[in-house]
């Protein structure tokens, strides 16, 4: 038996996602935590959710030097 040491599930991307109390299916809003790193944010729509979980997961972009108007 041969063991894969690359995972399909990394473990820095384990997120905990915490409702609050008063979501509803039409407004979903609570916490977003990632396990490994403990970063944690709030979100207050399920678009929010999406894009703060997309955002961890995408490489940092590069800073693009800033154009001087001459």
């Amino acid at each position: 038996m041969i063991l894969r040491t690359d995972s399909k599930f990394p473990i820095d991307r384990t997120y905990v996602v915490k409702l609050s109390s008063s979501a509803t299916p039409e407004l979903l809003s609570g916490r977003l935590e990632n396990l490994v790193s403990g970063k944690h944010q709030d979100f207050i729509s399920g678009q929010q959710l999406l894009r703060l979980m997309l955002s961890d997961i995408e490489p940092p972009r590069a800073d693009v030097p800033a154009t001087q108007d001459d």
